[in-house]
């Protein structure tokens, strides 16, 4: 009765970074970057237990980066760190090209509002530290890959996409490459998970052995 009831645990269990099961985790794949700029992401709490969340994911793969929760009933959080020149990265009315910013003396902070379309666009709004920051779009791009929300048009990019080219921007093609890399990944074989796509599709592959309906599959058992 032990070892049933801790399997059946095992099976629900996701990786408490990128939120796929424990025999699709990316999380080995992820390199940490070293950026000049500082990415600061803002978000509500219930959005962290999304396995279709991708901002959190971003943060893990930068070591200059932190992240800021909105709760029900709690103060807004303080995001501003003084050491930068904020930018809130969301194309609100007014908001300027990122690459107007690029070569600033001072060092980016790089304010990124996740969650739902809805709710990153009532942030600014809403945390009052946010509303005097001035506001920056990304220049035309290639169409989101992102496909685990659906209803989403076309212009519209994932969170962890959208990190993913505004650092390419500031830092340069290496980061922007490692972080579509390990969205891709993530993405294809959450998709492969729920049926979404073929297994001979999937970005990177699956690892032999593994089965999207048994989690424990194709690990090692110890």
């Amino acid at each position: 009765m032990t070892e049933k009831r801790k399997r059946v645990n095992f099976h629900a269990s996701r990786c408490t970074r990128c939120k796929l099961h424990p025999n699709l985790c990316v999380c080995t794949a992820i390199v940490t970057q070293t950026t000049r700029t500082k990415v600061s992401l803002v978000l509500p709490q219930l959005e962290t237990q999304k396995p279709t969340n991708t901002g959190m994911l971003a943060v893990h793969c930068l070591g200059n980066s932190d992240v800021f929760h909105r709760c029900n009933g709690e103060p807004e959080p303080e995001v501003l760190d003084p050491a930068y020149q904020p930018l809130l990265l969301f194309p609100s009315e007014g908001a300027v090209c990122l690459s107007q910013w690029a070569d600033g003396p001072k060092p980016l902070q790089l304010i990124v509002p996740d969650g739902t379309w809805r709710q990153a666009s009532k942030m600014r709004r809403r945390v009052p530290c946010l509303r005097e920051v001035p506001c920056v779009l990304l220049p035309p791009g290639p169409p989101s890959c992102y496909q685990l929300r659906g209803g989403q048009p076309e212009s519209r990019l994932a969170t962890m996409e959208a990190v993913a080219r505004a650092l390419g921007l500031l830092e340069g093609a290496a980061v922007q490459t490692h972080l579509e890399h390990i969205f891709r990944l993530k993405v294809d074989r959450y998709l492969w998970q729920m049926g979404k796509i073929h297994r001979d599709a999937v970005y990177g592959g699956i690892q032999a052995g593994v089965h999207a309906h048994d989690p424990y599959s194709g690990m090692n058992p110890d």
